[in-house]
């Protein structure tokens, strides 16, 4: 044990420095216009309620690389909440399956008034690949009302950062 311990010593720490991060201008310039209307229209904090009605994940991990530390959209106001009843905006990812479809009109029920729904993807933009069929309602507007649509397949964050956006362009005209 002695001896783990004094190797230990003598070859010291050996990690890599840490770096900074060197972000993307486009992405600093969306986000600097989306926390300015986040705190203009919504005192700060715009809640998404994310809805997966039966994609293949892509946009998901899109979606979560919002949140790590490169894009970190939480810095703009923007946080994702784990109930409909918290949500600003619904971010609906794939198209709608047939078992899905109850689901999706009840958090859409469930989230309060004034609210916002954006399809993320091409398969919930137009139903993709999948279309209409037995197992799927195809598009997201064939289900629920939609708002913004951001095509795709998968839309990259600094897209879907775009799409937040333009909803809050719209969230005016619907006060």
């Amino acid at each position: 044990m002695l001896r783990q311990y004094l190797k230990m010593l003598k070859t010291g720490i050996k990690t890599e420095p840490v770096r900074k991060i060197v972000r993307d201008p486009d992405v600093e310039r969306l986000g600097a216009e989306v926390k300015r209307r986040v705190d203009r229209d919504f005192a700060g904090s715009l809640a998404i309620r994310e809805v997966d009605a039966g994609s293949c994940n892509g946009c998901e991990l899109e979606i979560h690389a919002l949140n790590n530390v490169y894009y970190d959209v939480e810095r703009f106001g923007v946080h994702f909440v784990a109930s409909p009843r918290h949500a600003d905006v619904l971010l609906v990812t794939g198209p709608v399956s047939r078992n899905m479809e109850a689901a999706l009109i009840r958090t859409y029920e469930a989230t309060p008034d004034p609210k916002w729904v954006i399809a993320c993807g091409d398969c919930a933009v137009c139903g993709g690949e999948f279309g209409i069929s037995y197992v799927s309602c195809g598009a997201v507007e064939n289900v629920i009302p939609v708002d913004v649509k951001i095509p795709g397949c998968p839309p990259s964050p600094a897209v879907l950062l775009a799409g937040i956006l333009e909803a809050l362009g719209k969230v005016r005209k619907k006060k």
